[in-house]
């Protein structure tokens, strides 16, 4: 989080629709000076239901159904929490969030947009909440499909679908199922059930053709028919008839999230939001609601993502009126739009203005496939931003404008170790007695009335723009080398540099710090006990913590001949970070790294506590942990490459060539001997909130691992120490 003005004013959208995604891409390219942008989420991503049918069908992979909401957030300098909103108080102006990674956390807003869409669970149907699925949320729906299809290809199931709502979207998906299902050899195992005597309600003329098309395709049409009851293996219909299905999808109609009405929005009868033709809610000024969520007062229309897409522009320019005092625009939704049926196949219908045109259908589909392709470039070819101009005089050994690297986040901005160690060893020796160690393990050690107590201190530069995450991570961090030295935390003191911002933004800034800090805290036994705040360029957080020693503290001196070498933890952490900060990593992996970070590791710590050496892994890389213990214990490590746990897309993106800003200092520091690789590149990988490295005795190990994964860790034995010079090597 950085801010080149005061920020004075925050602006929260609430989803990742189609019209918010759209809008974030324009404000990116001009935002509001002194606005702090927070996007809630239910995950990294967000589906484009424009290629969903495509993507059932096969036609599409998965990946390139999703808008990446964590590159778009990165590129737009906007804070991206992945949660779901549970309730809003327009009043307060306050929203619930169940935080994928901090839990339940309250969000306070001057602005506010909702664009959370709609969902197509049918609860009112016995047995469907337990065996059926609905087409929306997208994203549940695809990967459900996908677990079915395996089911199907290894024989576990036939391959019998039922589709409830033979509107146009259950028809599409009918068609797109049964498509996939027969290129795998599965014929005549889809049914599609409507209650009324006509499919594609509100498509004038496309009854006809769309039986037509469903005929060639094998699906077999239920109209008048109405759902008693879903079970595992049927769908009942009223009549004491009937349907087989191993897998059950509602498209039928769409309903609105509880939450919306339960927080006193003003709604319709079904549930979503009056607004007016500004797209602000009803008597909530400052608030605005827009695409399936949003019931147009001034000019209803269907539930359709071309709405959400034309209402973007309008929704930019009302909240910069909301936020800078300037003019509304009003929202005009046009009267009907050019809807492309998708067949199945790579064919298409169209419908508009009650005419239905059924060919070319080859023709129709490129139509379609183009105007999707176009619509899901805006998110993956985002603009350049520009670079500073190039200096007219840069001194001898300084960075060209190409080589000059962003500073990394975390612990890829550490001092570099070579010149660390240089600078440490001109300190003068210890000269207090009740000093038991100096610079060079994970805490120094000081001894006070007889008790042993571990003290050591860690800072680091933001690298996510929530400060409540990197709160957590930051103090994850820091307790690690605590744990790392087999003691148990004791207390914390917490310095944070905020951005500059005005008053009003600090207590939330420090409110959320405070809370996501306490959590990582006084869940390990430890107390905050202070700490110091000013404001700067940039967020960074730091803690100093303590800790209690029974008996002497594990360093990194002590391990043995023979010893197996456990990591708790994957590495890869600091690669995937500088390739998001280019906007080059996948918003998936980004989210499953941070949630992984944010896991503290003081259980991991106990079991591992008769270690005969252990460390933490961070800035230094997992080559250059290792090192500090065969330089301390004057001994060699032999790792075996294959058996080192690595974050997902960590070696795609190494193999890709993106490194940390300090990945060349840590590889002199720590040379490895052994081939080259993506994988070896990264055991030099700056790490934060790293696992912990310990080495065991060898009859233990398996036993450890075994006790570590049961815990959640994703822990491994990785290598062997043994005999010889300081030195690590590849099996």
């Amino acid at each position: 989080m950085t801010a080149d003005r005061m920020l004075t004013r925050d602006l929260v959208l609430v989803g990742g629709g189609h019209a918010h995604a759209l809008m974030l891409r324009m404000w990116g390219m001009a935002p509001v000076a002194g606005v702090r942008v927070t996007l809630i989420n239910p995950g990294p991503t967000a589906p484009y239901s424009g290629m969903l049918p495509g993507h059932i069908a096969g036609h599409y992979s998965r990946e390139a159904l999703d808008i990446d909401l964590v590159r778009l957030a990165q590129w737009a300098g906007v804070r991206l929490i992945n949660g779901a909103a549970t309730a809003i108080d327009p009043v307060a102006r306050v929203v619930t969030v169940e935080d994928a990674i901090l839990g339940a956390r309250e969000i306070a807003y001057d602005v506010a947009s909702l664009d959370v869409g709609l969902h197509a669970v049918t609860s009112h149907i016995a047995g469907f909440a337990k065996y059926g699925v609905g087409a929306k949320p997208l994203g549940v729906y695809a990967d459900r499909w996908a677990g079915f299809l395996k089911q199907v290809e290894m024989g576990q199931a036939e391959g019998q679908v039922a589709v409830i709502g033979g509107g146009v979207a259950g028809s599409e998906l009918a068609m797109a199922m049964a498509h996939k299902l027969r290129s795998m050899g599965k014929r005549d195992g889809v049914t599609l059930i409507e209650t009324s005597a006509a499919l594609g309600n509100g498509v004038p003329g496309a009854d006809r053709a769309l039986r037509a098309e469903m005929a060639e395709l094998g699906v077999r049409v239920r109209l008048n028919a109405k759902v008693s009851q879903v079970r595992a293996h049927a769908v009942a219909l009223k009549g004491a008839v009937e349907v087989a299905s191993e897998f059950t999808v509602a498209t039928a109609g769409g309903f609105a999230h509880s939450w919306l009405a339960a927080s006193g929005l003003p709604c319709d009868d079904d549930g979503f939001v009056h607004v007016d033709d500004r797209l602000v809610v009803e008597g909530h000024e400052g608030l605005f609601a827009v695409g399936d969520c949003a019931h147009l007062l001034a000019s209803p229309r269907p539930k359709a993502g071309v709405f959400a897409v034309r209402a973007a522009p309008v929704l930019l320019a009302n909240i910069r009126a909301a936020l800078t005092g300037s003019a509304y625009e009003s929202f005009r939704p046009q009267g009907d739009y050019l809807k492309l049926i998708s067949l199945g196949g790579k064919e298409a219908m169209a419908a508009k203005w009650g005419r239905v045109l059924r060919g070319p259908a080859v023709m129709l589909w490129r139509m379609k496939d183009g105007i999707d392709q176009k619509f899901m470039r805006q998110f993956e070819d985002l603009p350049q931003m520009a670079k500073p101009e190039a200096a007219e005089w840069v001194a001898d050994g300084g960075p060209t404008q190409d080589d000059d690297q962003m500073l990394c986040g975390g612990c890829g901005a550490k001092v570099a170790p070579g010149q660390l160690a240089t600078a440490l060893d001109a300190l003068p020796d210890r000269r207090r007695t009740d000093v038991l160690s100096g610079p060079g393990d994970d805490a120094a050690v000081l001894e006070i009335g007889g008790v042993r107590q571990v003290i050591s201190v860690d800072h680091l530069r933001g690298f996510v723009t929530d400060p409540a995450v990197m709160a957590r991570i930051a103090a994850v961090h820091a307790l690690g080398d605590v744990w790392a030295m087999g003691a148990a935390a004791q207390s914390a003191l917490l310095s944070v540099t905020l951005p500059r911002m005005t008053p009003a933004l600090q207590a939330r800034a420090m409110t959320e710090i405070l809370q996501a800090t306490s959590d990582v805290v006084q869940g390990a036994g430890a107390e905050i006990v202070g700490g110091h705040s000013t404001m700067g360029a940039e967020l960074s957080l730091g803690l100093t913590v303590t800790g209690l020693a029974e008996g002497a503290p594990i360093t990194v001196a002590g391990a043995q001949e023979g010893d197996r070498l456990i990591l708790t933890r994957p590495i890869g952490s600091g690669t995937i970070l500088a390739a998001m900060m280019q906007g080059k990593a996948r918003g998936a992996d980004v989210a499953a790294l941070l949630s992984q970070m944010a896991q503290p590791q003081g259980d991991a710590a106990a079991i591992l506590r008769g270690a005969h050496a252990m460390t933490d892994v961070t800035g230094f890389g997992l080559a250059g942990h290792l090192m500090a213990i065969c330089r301390a214990s004057d001994v060699a490590a032999a790792l075996d490459l294959a058996a080192v746990p690595f974050y997902a897309g960590a070696e795609a993106l190494a193999e890709a060539g993106h490194r940390s800003t300090i990945y060349a200092d840590n590889a002199a520091h720590a040379p490895v001997f052994g081939p080259e690789s993506a994988r070896a590149a990264l055991l030099h990988d700056p790490q934060t909130a790293g696992g912990l490295l310990a080495a065991v005795q060898p009859e233990e190990a398996a036993g450890l691992v075994v006790q570590l994964r049961a815990l959640g860790h994703a822990a491994a034995v990785i290598g062997t120490v043994q005999k010889g010079a300081p030195s690590i090597s590849l099996i």
